[in-house]
């Protein structure tokens, strides 16, 4: 039970008919139709109440969940210095996501996005000896991040509330043990809370390291793209999915020959135009590949036309890590004055690097670009009409039915939102700021590291996006503010209707159930438009028409209809809903 305050005249109760008109998402216009929310400023929100009952349920499980796994709680400085971040050489690669501050004597400071350095600089200074390890410390805390562009409420807010667990170990067993109790953790904590979701396999970003899987709640609206198999456990992002291709090439069968194609620039049209698929056809992506050097060179990525470039993949392979896409005059110098949509690996300058998707690599008698205009080439082949491409790789993303990586059937896709992020660092951090401890033989070595994160209030908006409908919030039976509301209809007209509301509620109030007594003079459609706003798993009316019968009506958020239900086995009915 959190708070004494049970009655809605003591309560704040703040909701809004119409939602502000830059909310894009449900979540954020239910959150401030609701009254979970009010907006502060660009990214900025304060946590109403009713909003912040939600999010200290949502802290307590994660903090449950911690401190079962073994980890220990702290709380670190928000602002940390700049030498830290120096340290790591992240002060100048974090990016202007990183709000930098100065105070009175100027000296630098950084408003934490995250706090690897932080817990690091702890470490190396609190652990010498192989005997205190491993460690898991763990905090919940603000952390602020300079989006461009704060957009969808709590989702993608400046300022929010974050868990930031950080383990140390001595070698890297240890450091696997740790991570698989940290997603057994996680998997509690999102069972918990009452979410679909799904751990997928991710890149480590900003933060680095090697292993890393990401947490997605599963919603329409999620920004993420998913890969799932429904035969095994594999799933990841898709800009992680790995794509499974076998076979040969199949000889060629036609010769190449010029086809017109005057207004058709899109692998689509040209198909069309040809009365053929789009699986048969080839585009060419124009890059600028720059190397350690800063030279740059020209680049032609070819994927089938249907297909999509993946580009983080594409950064995997050698010498692609920095690139760029070209500007028309480029293409135009490289490809014999070709204007986009005519481009084609056929006939080009012998230092054009071409880098073929696998899929590609296995293609015969396929359609590019002539690189002219308004012309494509037909029956095209490796080999015979161009070279083999320079670099064969894993360049797009996967799509629906590819075979799933683990060889256990085919992939399905879904879309996610993520909210929390399992890593191993390794020794990263533990190098370059020098986090020793002496071993056996009293020989230094740089600790291995993990970082675990989870996004306690982006998960409240994850959540409506999942559990919601036309009325407003429909919150699993551990997140919502008040997981029973007693509507009584004439509260302040009726002595019998007030009776049996005041003893219902402190019966449930007894039993430790988070009740709600709506005893404001309010007419019952207003009521109920509320509950099912604020999204209160159950409720219960009385009024004197019931009480006449010795009944009272019960209706859970979830059900369509409400059903009556004998006045003295109401508490019990409720126990049972709730269990």
């Amino acid at each position: 039970m959190i708070g004494k305050i049970m009655r809605s005249s003591q309560f704040f109760i703040s909701t809004q008919k119409e939602a502000p008109s830059d909310a894009e998402l449900m979540s954020h216009q239910l959150m401030v139709r609701a009254g979970l929310i009010k907006k502060l400023g660009s990214g900025l929100y304060s946590w109403m109440p009713l909003g912040l009952r939600v999010l200290r349920k949502v802290e307590a499980i994660v903090r449950e969940e911690m401190n079962k796994a073994g980890a220990l709680e702290l709380l670190m400085p928000a602002v940390q210095p700049r030498e830290l971040w120096e340290e790591t050489g992240r002060w100048a690669v974090f990016g202007p996501q990183m709000l930098k501050i100065q105070d009175r004597h100027e000296r630098e400071f950084c408003f934490g996005p995250t706090h690897e350095e932080v817990i690091t600089d702890i470490a190396r200074k609190e652990i010498n000896s192989y005997k205190q390890l491993p460690l898991t410390f763990y905090q919940v805390q603000t952390k602020f991040r300079d989006e461009i562009r704060p957009r969808f409420g709590v989702m993608r807010a400046r300022e929010f509330l974050m868990k930031d667990a950080y383990s140390f170990h001595t070698n890297h067993e240890s450091l696997e043990d740790t991570y698989q109790q940290m997603h057994q953790a996680y998997t509690n904590i999102f069972t918990r809370l009452g979410l679909k979701f799904r751990a997928v396999k991710a890149d480590s970003g900003a933060i680095g390291g090697d292993g890393s899987q990401e947490f997605h709640v599963l919603a329409d609206s999620g920004e993420d793209g998913l890969a799932y198999c429904d035969a095994s456990d594999y799933a990841a992002n898709v800009e992680m999915a790995e794509t499974v291709v076998s076979g040969t090439r199949a000889e060629a069968t036609e010769t190449m020959r010029d086809v017109d194609t005057p207004k058709q620039t899109a692998c689509e049209d040209v198909a069309k135009l040809l009365d053929m698929s789009v699986e048969r056809t080839v585009k060419a992506i124009a890059l600028m590949l720059k190397d350690d050097e800063g030279n740059e060179s020209f680049c032609l990525a070819l994927l089938r036309g249907d297909h999509h470039l993946n580009e983080l993949k594409l950064t995997k392979v050698d010498g692609c890590s920095d690139f760029r896409f070209a500007v028309e005059a480029e293409i135009r110098e490289h490809l014999n004055n070709c204007p986009p949509g005519f481009i084609g690996p056929v006939g080009v300058a012998g230092n054009v690097r071409v880098v073929a998707d696998k899929t590609v690599a296995l293609m015969s008698d396929f359609v590019c670009g002539a690189n002219k205009p308004k012309f494509h080439l037909s029956g095209v082949n490796f080999g015979r009409d161009l070279p083999e491409p320079s670099a064969v790789a894993d360049i797009r993303d996967v799509v629906e039915g590819d075979a799933s990586p683990d060889g256990k059937g085919t992939l399905a896709l879904c879309r996610g939102i993520e909210v929390g992020h399992i890593f191993q660092l390794g020794s990263k951090y533990s190098e370059a700021m020098d986090a020793t401890y002496l071993d056996e033989n009293g020989k230094s070595q740089f600790m291995e590291m993990g970082c675990y994160g989870i996004g306690v209030s982006r998960i409240v908006g994850a959540a409506i996006e999942q559990c919601r409908d036309e009325k407003g919030i429909v919150f699993p039976l551990s997140m919502a503010p008040f997981t029973v509301v007693i509507c009584p209809i004439g509260f302040h007209k009726s002595d019998v209707v007030k009776e049996a509301a005041n003893a219902l509620y402190q019966d449930l109030l007894q039993e430790g159930v988070d009740v709600l007594l709506d005893d404001r003079s309010e007419r019952p459609g207003v009521m109920f438009a509320e509950s099912d706003l604020m999204g209160t798993p159950h409720r219960i009316v009385i009024g004197e028409r019931g009480l006449a019968d010795e009944a009272v009506e019960y209706k859970s958020r979830q059900q369509t209809d409400a059903q009556n239900v004998s006045l003295s086995e109401i508490k019990q009915h409720i126990l049972t809903q709730l269990n």
